[in-house]
């Protein structure tokens, strides 16, 4: 089933291979950023939607405001590229300036946005669907579950390969949206630049504030995550890597630029409004189309790109967690390649997370949207910072106007962050301001404890070597077979000194082990205990505490557990299996060694 869904294993020569050229990369990194043109400025309505028609308006400052941080944010980012081509974005530069635990923190956010870009990426999906057959919305879950697993089986296959598929719906998209805005434009320069319907400008209503507008601009800013994900994942470019991936995010700041600014001037002239149950996008759309076919064709390729655009994610999330696991703030296995050159164990975490929000909030985008944008905002303002101080410690040419530059993107980035904070705290966003220190504070944990392990492991080679130890072996028995006698004959070639220890019920059985024991005359000691409560660990652990305290007791105890292999899996059904219950329990045991010896069943 493995080989069907993944396909065949792949040399690690073959890793330069799973580069990604402009071509794919621009689709694949870039898709999360793009797709957010079908909610960000929906996002940022949403704010003032009560105000009605008469707060329109405030949308085009907003959406000015971000174009300019989107411009800044790509700025940095293409500084990001070149002074760490190593990847890690964020994680890689407040590590470098502000230390590891900055760098945990970095990381840690962009981990919580990489998960909510799933979530929200593929809800978001689902509901341009489910606006064109509302008979889909009971199914919106399933769907999403759903499209979370064909994600995650097509990046288990391999980086190229699921790039090769996913590059076109992204392509058809950018060219769905252009074409909406030259139509768009072009009707409405037929109309004298002004429709019956557009609403009046600069008019301030009364139920306006300045928070109301910070948390508007801080909701649309949910349109610039994904830009990191290029400079996170630069040496998955091929070479040269920098010059490409710079070129790659300067296309994807181009594009992102072009689509948000004209789709939210044109949803403005249209007077359109919020409405839960359809997105703007789609009611733009229906606005020039009506329903025919471009209409649906735009809604097609905005649910592509809108799911594929998890797929950033999963080229993120695993990176990241493996630079991360590199500096021991994560578990090692985040380290491991899989069969296809990719880091699976990133990518199979990444899913279940998602899967496990898309479940919690019902596959609702507009719940989901309040704890998106904190982690990567934060990520923003530490990469920018941390430029700003490189800078001013370095002094290359330019220095000033880079400074400039990172320190207006850093302002404006702390701002969303705290807004968002503040204004969305009862509506979800306290699960990413609890979840954050947790994931820190796990990180700190983890390289503690890896920490002292290599300090427990570090040898002196100068004073420590390899000796020999005096060695006692003990044979748990059942009985007497083969099993047990391929099991005594392996303990007697690791040492003379072998002990058969045998657990009775009652009286009776015990004779009966004694006098058969006596018969086969091995020549190798037998030891009895009798267990009233039918328990054959304590008796072995008592029996183990008297060889240790032993006077003259050996350096180490084997105890040799006889165990037969059967031949087919449903066997094992059909028998005790105390072997691994001991195993277990003395795996905790200091100074004793623990072994299994099979015995391959014939039938």
């Amino acid at each position: 089933m493995k080989r069907l869904l993944i396909g065949p294993p792949k040399k690690l020569q073959q890793l330069r291979e799973e580069r990604l050229s402009k071509l794919k990369a621009l689709p694949i990194l870039s898709s999360d950023a793009l797709s957010s043109v079908a909610y960000g400025y929906q996002a940022a309505l949403s704010e003032i939607a009560f105000i009605g028609v008469a707060g329109l308006w405030i949308g085009l400052p907003i959406a000015a405001v971000i174009v300019l941080l989107l411009i800044a944010l790509i700025l940095s980012y293409l500084q990001v590229i070149r002074a760490y081509p190593n990847g890690g974005g964020a994680y890689a530069v407040a590590s470098d300036q502000f230390g590891p635990i900055a760098g945990l923190v970095a990381g840690a956010a962009l981990l919580i946005d990489y998960t909510l870009t799933v979530a929200v990426s593929v809800s978001s999906g689902i509901a341009a669907i489910t606006t064109a057959y509302p008979s889909l919305l009971p199914w919106t879950v399933p769907l999403c579950v759903l499209a979370i697993f064909g994600i995650m089986i097509m990046n288990l296959r391999g980086l190229n390969e699921s790039a090769s598929i996913f590059m076109w719906p992204t392509y058809l998209f950018i060219f769905s949206i252009f074409t909406l805005e030259i139509v768009g434009f072009v009707h409405l320069s037929h109309a004298g630049w002004h429709y019956a319907q557009t609403p009046p400008f600069g008019v301030i209503p009364k139920e306006i504030s300045v928070l109301l507008i910070l948390r508007a601009f801080a909701s649309g800013c949910s349109a610039l995550t994904g830009i990191e994900a290029i400079s996170n994942a630069t040496p998955q470019f091929r070479e040269p890597t920098i010059r490409n991936a710079q070129k790659t995010l300067l296309w994807l700041g181009l594009l992102l630029g072009l689509m948000f600014a004209g789709t939210s001037y044109l949803t403005y002239m249209k007077g359109l409004q919020v409405n839960p149950n359809f997105t703007l996008l789609g009611m733009l759309a229906q606005s020039y189309f009506h329903t025919g076919f471009f209409f649906y064709f735009i809604q097609f390729t905005t649910f592509a790109v809108l799911i594929l655009a998890a797929n950033t994610s999963y080229s993120g999330f695993p990176l990241l967690a493996a630079l991360m696991a590199r500096d021991r703030f994560m578990p090692r296995m985040f380290e491991l390649r899989g069969d296809r050159l990719g880091y699976s164990n990133g990518i199979i975490v990444l899913s279940i997370l998602a899967i496990i929000l898309i479940v919690a909030f019902n596959g609702q985008t507009d719940a989901l949207i309040p704890l998106y944008a904190i982690g990567v905002f934060l990520s923003f303002t530490l990469a920018q910072t941390g430029l700003v101080k490189r800078w001013m410690k370095t002094k290359p040419p330019g220095w000033l106007w880079r400074s400039a530059i990172n320190s207006f993107g850093a302002i404006l980035s702390a701002i969303v962050t705290v807004v968002f904070a503040v204004a969305k705290f009862s509506q979800g966003a306290w699960i990413v301001l609890v979840i954050l220190p947790l994931i820190i504070y796990f990180g700190v944990k983890v390289r503690r404890h890896y920490q002292t392990i290599a300090d427990d492991l570090r040898i002196n080679i100068t004073q420590v070597k390899p000796s020999p130890h005096k060695t006692i072996v003990i044979v748990p028995i059942a009985g007497i077979n083969r099993v047990v006698a391929g099991t005594l004959s392996y303990a007697l070639s690791v040492s003379d000194q072998v002990i058969a220890f045998y657990v009775g019920f009652d009286d009776e059985a015990i004779e009966r082990m004694e006098e058969k024991w006596k018969q086969w005359n091995t020549g190798i000691r037998l030891v009895t205990a009798r267990s009233q409560y039918r328990s054959i660990v304590r008796p072995l652990m008592r029996f183990l505490n008297t060889v240790e305290n032993w006077e003259g007791a050996p350096d180490h105890i084997v105890v040799a557990i006889p165990q037969f292999v059967t031949r087919k899996w449903w066997h094992n059904m059909l028998h005790n299996q105390t072997s691994i219950m001991l195993r277990t329990i003395l795996l905790y045991r200091k100074d004793i060694v623990v072994t299994t010896v099979p015995y391959h069943l014939s039938d």
